[in-house]
């Protein structure tokens, strides 16, 4: 009988792949997870800049396949046999087989926009891109080799500081990274300091801060201690948005805020200018 016939016309049920979408950090938004990728991971809709892993900032800044990668073979020891609630070793381990690399950064040197330069990029996905003494070794020799090759340095900072695992060797870091820079400086070879979200602790205390030219991604946590310790110490409440990048602008501690897409394009620019 007719009436009991299967309803050809009812929708048939669509089963969405898992992580086809995403949330916004900023605007709460549910958006087409491949829309934000496509857009370099910066929310279409709020102009949100996602954090992103060091091979990414590859592909953003430098010119398809330039980047030669140096120092990769260098890794963490664990002088001081440390343990918290696991052992340190376990938790380099278990870092190296989350990002693939061998430590908190990347370095090599690579072309942006037919420019050669030594290139150095944190990795926040890599215990939340600590400085040890291998980050800092590796940058320190990053350093050398713009100085012996004369070459601009450009370093993505994205850090929660330094590694409390490793304590004074890793403070030791902060040293020798800034002296290496001195030298840098003094042979007026030209350093562009790129900080991304976050970037605080002893790498904002170092070589975060060292730039001839220091640029910030937008709405990007920076700063030495975080938020909540400093209105501990000092009793006050702190200004809104404190620690952003737009906060730092005015107040002088960067010298310009700029949007990822656009990243590449400004790098090259002041390149050409530092380099006459």
């Amino acid at each position: 009988m007719g009436w009991f016939k299967k309803d050809e016309t009812k929708e048939k049920k669509i089963r969405i792949p898992e992580g086809f979408w995403a949330k916004c950090n900023n605007c709460n938004e549910i958006i087409i997870k491949k829309e934000i990728e496509r857009n370099l991971n910066v929310c279409p809709k709020c102009n949100y800049h996602f954090r992103i892993p060091s091979k990414a900032w590859i592909d953003i800044l430098c010119d398809a396949g330039s980047f030669v990668e140096l120092f990769a073979n260098i890794e963490s020891a664990d002088p001081l046999n440390f343990r918290d609630s696991k052992n340190y070793k376990d938790r380099l381990r278990e870092a190296k087989e989350k990002v693939k690399m061998n430590e908190a950064v990347i370095t090599g040197e690579a072309k942006i926009d037919g420019i050669s330069v030594s290139i150095g990029i944190l990795e926040f996905d890599f215990m939340g891109g600590s400085m040890g003494s291998v980050v800092g070794e590796k940058v320190t020799r990053l350093i050398e080799r713009s100085l012996e090759l004369n070459k601009p340095l450009i370093i993505v900072s994205s850090s929660g500081g330094a590694r409390m695992q490793e304590s004074i060797l890793s403070l030791m870091q902060m040293a020798k990274t800034s002296a290496a820079l001195a030298l840098l400086k003094k042979k007026g070879i030209p350093y562009i300091s790129i900080m991304t979200d976050p970037t605080t602790g002893g790498v904002a205390a170092s070589f975060a801060f060292l730039g001839d030219i220091i640029i910030a991604e937008p709405k990007a946590l920076i700063g030495f201690a975080g938020p909540r310790v400093i209105e501990q110490t000092i009793k006050q409440k702190l200004p809104e948005g404190f620690q952003r990048a737009e906060f730092l602008l005015e107040h002088g501690f960067i010298d310009m805020i700029v949007e990822r897409r656009q990243m590449k394009s400004v790098v090259s620019k002041i390149l050409r200018l530092l380099l006459g």
